[in-house]
């Protein structure tokens, strides 16, 4: 990622943390929607859950300028969402999920440079997870 697209992400971010619990209800609404095998992996009462995904997201997002302060914590994750019954078949719903999501936060701010933007950062993040979690291979 570039520092210009690092920005990008980081200030749209923080135009979504006001709507946060929002954020959080249309992310899982979505992903659920677009990939219902994944939502036995979760809880019925997902309001720790949404929780919880906003304040890995703010962790990630405030990292992206230091890399390798988030990864020890990234590989972490995704060898635990193994055990939950993640797959790595599942990252792209999930970044679909996400940038939908941020798409209807965001709205007109939501530009193609934005969106790019959110595209690398996800590739860049979920590719380390798969590898960390499944092998180079599966990357």
């Amino acid at each position: 990622m570039t520092p210009d697209q690092i920005k990008l992400v980081q200030d749209s971010f923080a135009r979504v943390m006001p709507i946060a619990d929002q954020a959080a209800e249309l992310f899982y609404g979505r992903l659920f929607e677009i990939a219902p095998q994944v939502r036995a992996m979760f809880p019925a009462e997902m309001s720790d859950q949404r929780r919880k995904l906003m304040v890995t997201l703010m962790t990630v997002v405030n990292g992206l300028n230091d890399l390798d302060t988030i990864l020890p914590a990234a590989s972490a994750l995704a060898k635990r969402h193994v055990g939950y019954g993640a797959a790595a078949a599942h990252y792209p719903a999930v970044g679909e999920a996400l940038l939908w999501t941020l798409e209807q936060g965001l709205g007109e701010a939501w530009t193609p440079p934005v969106a790019a933007a959110w595209g690398a950062a996800y590739a860049t993040l979920s590719g380390f997870m798969i590898s960390e979690a499944y092998g180079q291979q599966a990357a």
